[in-house]
């Protein structure tokens, strides 16, 4: 037997208990099929030599957002800005050299690094020279707009409603400020929306070509084809182009939109009565291109403090809003929300339910329940989204329900002072929990959120391990796991969590041959230094899909 590939000379940490490590693995037809004295001996079509690097499976971000990173990556950034003047500075540098007409787009906006301001609508008119401007909140929860915009939307006109489960921000006076919270930013992409396939696709090829050079061989879309998040509703159509024209350089899962399925008139007997045409539903698709759960928003964010929470957030209302809810607020009515995730789990689906407050983890914990009720499911495991405050009397409901919690520890450095403004000392304790859920035996993804926050998975490890804020103050250290713990939830964790538990995830015979060259071993680095390690090379299914260093001989 002729192997395609040989992977020597390595340190190889497998995550199989019962073999962890390895110094030579071999490949054939894009799976692993042996390991040092059973492939030592035989010849391979190609060689990557590690040099005594390390060797760990491919890291496998299980909440990200592809195509809008890849997006953002064309887009003004105004993530770097850290007063609202420089905002308006870099809106107008960008419109000058736009058509008159043109919208200056721009990505990253965070109030927080703004001294607590959002820009305001009336600077935004006058720093664009009217131009119509839509700069994009980085929770993706809210966003915040000019006047051109906003009298579109006919959100100036006398009797405007805020769209069920949104909020279109207010002066004192009244006055529409240019801020739109949640559901209220279809009043924009209705403008802008939809995108062409070609442009989706390229998207794909940007981000996922980044991913590559972090390590990334497997994601999870969190969102497509509708709602807020959605960039066309043909998104599945553009991966499928992005794979067919080489440019879809990982492995993708893809969530649907809650707002695309729609109702399906199949036989008496069966249980599919919502979904997409056809009846495809979770588990569509093989290992390179698939359909995931279906993704139900049910409440907002902690950075815009629009999360559904049980008690208020600290420094609520938000000063110069006439809009403030201090508990939050979910996306719809709790009913409605509730029949949407009992449906589609009587349709075949899993289900991914966004919510951040612990009142919406209850709403979560409860359509669950009822949908597992009404129709048992054995082995079926709904997911709830970041679970970003889970009080202790909610733990246990997740470990009786087999809910997949999937939070996102690299928000930890990048929001965790923030997010402690916000919630408190008590709360903070119970935020991205990570120690008590795998006390639980759940299992638990790695997962970044990206572009909402920086999206490399050896910074995320590191902030499970030692949970500082980025002013270095510990953020629920309780939760902390260890080293190897961490790499197991980038990895094995989120195989597991997204259904292919038994396909890849470690580094062994009949598993994916996805994996990773490290110039560090993150289990014996520097805790405080793990994001430091540095990416040799990338390998999918076999292929050194990024090797800059020519790791790699034929």
């Amino acid at each position: 037997m002729r192997l395609d590939l040989l992977v020597r000379n390595a340190r190889i940490r497998t995550l199989d208990p019962e073999r962890p490590t390895a110094r030579t693995l071999g490949v054939l037809n894009g799976i692993v099929v042996g390991l040092d004295g059973e492939v030592d001996q035989l010849s391979a079509r190609r060689v990557l030599d590690a040099g005594g690097a390390t060797v760990v499976p491919g890291f496998n971000d299980a909440h990200c957002h592809t195509a809008w990173f890849g997006l953002n990556l064309t887009q003004l950034d105004v993530s770097v800005c850290r007063t609202v003047d420089e905002v308006y500075a870099a809106v107008a540098s960008d419109a000058s050299g736009r058509a008159s007409d043109a919208w200056v787009i721009g990505a990253g906006l965070d109030q927080n690094k703004l001294g607590g301001q959002y820009p305001h609508r009336d600077a935004l008119d006058r720093a664009a020279g009217g131009r119509p401007v839509w700069l994009k909140h980085t929770s993706g929860h809210a966003c915040v707009v000019n006047t051109p915009v906003l009298r579109e939307a006919g959100a100036l006109d006398q009797g405007f409603a805020d769209p069920d489960g949104g909020v279109v921000a207010r002066d004192l006076d009244g006055r529409p400020n240019g801020l739109l919270e949640e559901t209220a930013q279809s009043l924009v992409q209705e403008q802008v929306l939809p995108y062409p396939v070609e442009t989706v696709a390229d998207a794909v090829d940007a981000a996922t070509r980044h991913y590559l050079t972090e390590g990334v061989t497997s994601f999870t879309e969190a969102g497509i084809g509708g709602g807020w998040i959605g960039h066309t509703p043909v998104e599945l159509g553009a991966y499928q182009l992005a794979l067919d024209t080489g440019r879809l350089h990982t492995r993708a899962q893809l969530m649907a939109a809650s707002d695309v399925l729609h109702p399906l008139t199949a036989h008496a007997d069966d249980t599919l009565t919502l979904g997409l045409d056809l009846g495809m539903r979770t588990g569509f698709g093989d290992d390179r291109l698939s359909l995931g759960p279906v993704k139900i928003f049910l409440d907002g964010s902690l950075l815009g403090k629009t999360a559904a929470v049980t008690e208020p957030f600290c420094g609520c209302p938000r000063h110069g809003s006439s809009t403030a809810r201090p508990t939050g607020y979910f996306q719809g009515d709790t009913e409605a929300m509730t029949d949407l995730v009992v449906a589609a789990h009587q349709s075949g689906w899993s289900v991914a339910a966004h919510a951040i407050g612990d009142r919406a983890v209850d709403l979560a914990l409860d359509a669950f329940a009822r949908a597992h009720k009404t129709l048992p499911r054995p082995g079926v495991h709904h997911r709830i989204e970041h679970a970003g405050i889970v009080r202790p009397d909610q733990l246990a409901r997740f470990a009786e329900l087999g809910v997949v919690p999937v939070p996102q520890h690299n928000f930890l450095h990048t929001f965790g002072d923030a997010m402690a403004a916000a919630l408190g000392p008590e709360r903070t304790t119970w935020s991205y929990r990570m120690r008590s859920f795998l006390d639980l035996g759940l299992p638990v993804p790695g997962s970044s959120d990206r572009p909402v926050a920086p999206g490399a998975p050896l910074p995320a490890i590191q902030s499970m391990v030692t949970r500082l804020t980025e002013t270095g103050v510990p953020y629920g250290p309780d939760e902390s796991i260890p080293v190897l713990a961490a790499l197991r939830a980038w990895t094995e964790g989120s195989a597991r969590a997204t259904g292919f538990g038994d396909r890849k995830g470690r580094l062994v015979p009949g598993q994916l041959a996805d994996l990773t060259v490290l110039d560090g071993d993150p289990v014996r680095h520097d805790p405080d230094r793990i994001g430091e390690i540095g990416v040799l090379a990338t390998v999918v299914g076999g292929h050194p899909a990024h090797d800059p260093h020519g790791l790699t001989r034929t």
